[in-house]
Protein backbone atom coordinates (compact mmCIF):
# COMPACT_ATOMS: atom_id res chain seq x y z
CA UNK A 1 0.00 0.00 0.00
CA UNK A 2 2.59 2.32 0.83
CA UNK A 3 4.41 1.78 -2.76
CA UNK A 4 1.30 2.49 -4.49
CA UNK A 5 0.88 5.37 -2.24
CA UNK A 6 4.16 6.47 -3.17
CA UNK A 7 3.51 6.05 -7.22
CA UNK A 8 0.20 7.23 -6.86
CA UNK A 9 2.10 10.78 -5.33
CA UNK A 10 4.90 10.65 -8.03
CA UNK A 11 2.41 10.30 -10.97
CA UNK A 12 0.02 13.46 -9.86
CA UNK A 13 3.57 15.05 -9.19
CA UNK A 14 4.57 14.56 -12.58
CA UNK A 15 1.24 15.66 -14.33
CA UNK A 16 1.55 19.06 -11.85
CA UNK A 17 4.77 19.50 -13.51
CA UNK A 18 4.14 18.43 -16.89
CA UNK A 19 1.29 21.34 -16.69
CA UNK A 20 3.10 24.22 -15.66
CA UNK A 21 6.16 23.07 -18.14
CA UNK A 22 3.42 23.39 -20.43
CA UNK A 23 2.28 26.61 -19.93
CA UNK A 24 5.78 27.80 -19.45
CA UNK A 25 7.11 26.65 -22.87
CA UNK A 26 4.01 28.02 -24.19
CA UNK A 27 4.01 31.35 -22.76
CA UNK A 28 7.90 31.20 -23.94
CA UNK A 29 7.23 30.60 -27.27
CA UNK A 30 4.29 32.90 -27.50
CA UNK A 31 6.11 36.11 -26.02
CA UNK A 32 9.56 35.04 -28.51
CA UNK A 33 7.12 35.52 -30.99
CA UNK A 34 5.51 38.37 -30.86
CA UNK A 35 9.01 39.61 -30.44
CA UNK A 36 10.07 38.74 -33.67
CA UNK A 37 6.61 38.72 -35.08
CA UNK A 38 6.35 36.16 -36.22
CA UNK A 39 2.55 35.39 -38.03
CA UNK A 40 -0.06 33.19 -35.97
CA UNK A 41 2.17 33.60 -32.91
CA UNK A 42 -1.01 32.58 -30.20
CA UNK A 43 -1.76 29.54 -32.54
CA UNK A 44 1.62 28.00 -32.94
CA UNK A 45 2.42 28.66 -29.11
CA UNK A 46 -0.82 26.88 -27.97
CA UNK A 47 0.12 23.67 -30.77
CA UNK A 48 3.75 23.92 -29.31
CA UNK A 49 2.63 23.72 -25.80
CA UNK A 50 -0.12 21.00 -26.25
CA UNK A 51 2.78 18.65 -27.58
CA UNK A 52 5.25 19.40 -25.29
CA UNK A 53 3.12 17.32 -22.79
CA UNK A 54 5.62 14.69 -24.51
CA UNK A 55 8.52 15.31 -22.21
CA UNK A 56 11.43 16.66 -24.00
CA UNK A 57 10.79 16.09 -28.05
CA UNK A 58 6.91 16.99 -27.79
CA UNK A 59 7.57 20.35 -28.23
CA UNK A 60 9.76 19.85 -31.25
CA UNK A 61 6.80 18.36 -32.92
CA UNK A 62 4.84 21.37 -32.13
CA UNK A 63 7.91 23.41 -33.92
CA UNK A 64 7.48 21.26 -37.04
CA UNK A 65 3.97 22.23 -37.63
CA UNK A 66 4.60 25.71 -36.81
CA UNK A 67 7.56 26.46 -39.39
CA UNK A 68 5.18 24.72 -41.83
CA UNK A 69 2.56 27.22 -40.78
CA UNK A 70 4.85 29.96 -41.04
CA UNK A 71 6.80 28.85 -44.41
CA UNK A 72 3.28 29.22 -46.10
CA UNK A 73 3.73 33.58 -45.57
CA UNK A 74 7.85 33.41 -45.12
CA UNK A 75 10.17 31.09 -45.84
CA UNK A 76 12.73 33.34 -43.86
CA UNK A 77 10.74 33.59 -41.10
CA UNK A 78 10.34 29.85 -40.68
CA UNK A 79 13.71 29.56 -40.69
CA UNK A 80 14.52 32.39 -38.04
CA UNK A 81 11.58 30.80 -36.51
CA UNK A 82 12.94 27.51 -36.63
CA UNK A 83 16.06 28.79 -34.47
CA UNK A 84 14.47 30.66 -32.21
CA UNK A 85 12.53 27.59 -31.44
CA UNK A 86 15.73 25.00 -31.30
CA UNK A 87 17.59 27.83 -28.86
CA UNK A 88 13.99 27.86 -27.14
CA UNK A 89 14.01 23.76 -26.60
CA UNK A 90 17.34 23.83 -25.55
CA UNK A 91 17.05 26.09 -22.95
CA UNK A 92 14.13 23.84 -21.54
CA UNK A 93 14.91 20.97 -22.15
CA UNK A 94 18.31 21.37 -20.26
CA UNK A 95 17.15 23.75 -17.77
CA UNK A 96 13.32 24.49 -16.95
CA UNK A 97 11.71 20.93 -17.60
CA UNK A 98 14.33 19.09 -15.27
CA UNK A 99 14.08 21.63 -12.43
CA UNK A 100 10.16 22.56 -12.35
CA UNK A 101 9.74 18.73 -13.14
CA UNK A 102 11.86 17.39 -10.39
CA UNK A 103 10.77 20.11 -7.69
CA UNK A 104 7.16 18.95 -8.24
CA UNK A 105 8.30 15.39 -7.54
CA UNK A 106 10.61 16.07 -5.39
CA UNK A 107 13.49 14.42 -7.60
CA UNK A 108 16.60 15.99 -8.21
CA UNK A 109 17.05 17.42 -11.67
CA UNK A 110 19.68 15.05 -13.05
CA UNK A 111 17.82 12.09 -12.16
CA UNK A 112 14.62 13.68 -14.13
CA UNK A 113 17.24 14.35 -17.08
CA UNK A 114 18.34 10.70 -16.66
CA UNK A 115 14.82 8.90 -16.47
CA UNK A 116 13.88 10.72 -19.24
CA UNK A 117 16.53 9.49 -21.43
CA UNK A 118 16.95 5.68 -20.08
CA UNK A 119 13.08 5.64 -20.37
CA UNK A 120 12.79 7.09 -24.05
CA UNK A 121 16.03 5.04 -25.32
CA UNK A 122 13.90 1.50 -23.45
CA UNK A 123 10.78 2.17 -24.04
CA UNK A 124 10.17 5.27 -26.54
CA UNK A 125 7.85 7.84 -25.90
CA UNK A 126 5.17 5.87 -23.22
CA UNK A 127 9.35 4.89 -21.45
CA UNK A 128 9.41 9.28 -21.22
CA UNK A 129 6.26 9.77 -19.85
CA UNK A 130 6.28 6.79 -17.23
CA UNK A 131 9.93 6.96 -16.99
CA UNK A 132 9.86 10.00 -14.44
CA UNK A 133 7.48 8.77 -11.96
CA UNK A 134 8.60 5.66 -11.73
CA UNK A 135 12.14 6.93 -10.83
CA UNK A 136 10.82 9.91 -8.63
CA UNK A 137 8.83 6.17 -6.57
CA UNK A 138 12.15 4.48 -6.63
CA UNK A 139 14.20 7.80 -5.33
CA UNK A 140 11.61 7.81 -2.25
CA UNK A 141 11.78 4.02 -1.76
CA UNK A 142 15.75 4.26 -1.31
CA UNK A 143 15.68 7.66 0.56
CA UNK A 144 13.00 6.10 2.96
CA UNK A 145 15.43 2.94 3.68
CA UNK A 146 18.52 5.19 3.68
CA UNK A 147 16.67 7.16 6.98
CA UNK A 148 15.62 4.19 8.31
CA UNK A 149 18.94 2.48 8.75
CA UNK A 150 20.43 5.68 9.79
CA UNK A 151 18.12 5.40 12.81
CA UNK A 152 18.52 2.02 13.11
CA UNK A 153 22.36 3.18 13.22
CA UNK A 154 21.88 6.14 15.34
CA UNK A 155 19.60 4.22 17.70
CA UNK A 156 22.41 1.17 18.04
CA UNK A 157 25.49 3.87 19.16
CA UNK A 158 23.40 5.39 21.49
CA UNK A 159 22.59 2.13 22.75
CA UNK A 160 26.02 1.48 23.30
CA UNK A 161 27.43 4.53 24.07
CA UNK A 162 24.24 4.34 27.29
CA UNK A 163 25.81 0.58 27.80
CA UNK A 164 29.29 1.75 28.32
CA UNK A 165 28.34 4.69 30.49
CA UNK A 166 26.59 2.13 33.32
Amino acid sequence: IYVCRLSQNAFEGFVAGQCIEVLLIGSLTFIGMSIFRFPHALMISCIVAATAFVPIFGAIVGAIIGAFLILMESPVKALIFIVFIVLLQQIEGDLIYPKVVGNSMGLPSIWVLAAVTVGAGMFGVIGMLLSVPAASTVYRLIKYDVAKRDKLARDAIKNADDSADE
